[in-house]
């Protein structure tokens, strides 16, 4: 059987311009942007892009992002205005935290042992 990776991943978003300048700040992707209710980002190493366009909005996949620092990508989350939802606790393979980012996104942010 082929496989199918990941090649795009869409978040909903109340305020494009807002998303952009908060995952920006955090990760530091680039974007392109496509009209006022659309924007792509890059550099993350899965393309995706940030839908504003209410009637086409789908409900957000939990996004599991990788980090070789969590504690400080903890608090980058909280000073970019982001809410944590589940405080780092540890899995098998790691540790992570889960947050709500300014559109009520739900990510997570893991380290690897």
């Amino acid at each position: 059987m082929s496989k199918t990776p990941i090649a795009y991943i869409e978040f909903p978003s109340q305020d494009v311009a807002a998303s952009k300048r908060f995952y920006g700040s955090l990760f530091g992707w680039s974007f392109q942007d496509y009209g006022p209710k659309y924007a792509s980002f890059s550099e993350a190493e899965v393309e995706g892009g940030f839908n504003g366009e209410s009637a086409q909005r789908t409900s957000a996949p939990l996004v599991v992002l990788d980090t070789d620092d969590l504690e400080l990508m903890c608090e980058k989350v909280k000073s970019a205005g982001g809410s944590i939802t589940l405080p780092i606790f540890s899995f098998p393979g790691g540790r992570r935290f889960h947050f709500k980012d300014l559109s009520g996104n739900e990510l997570a942010v893991m380290q690897k042992d």
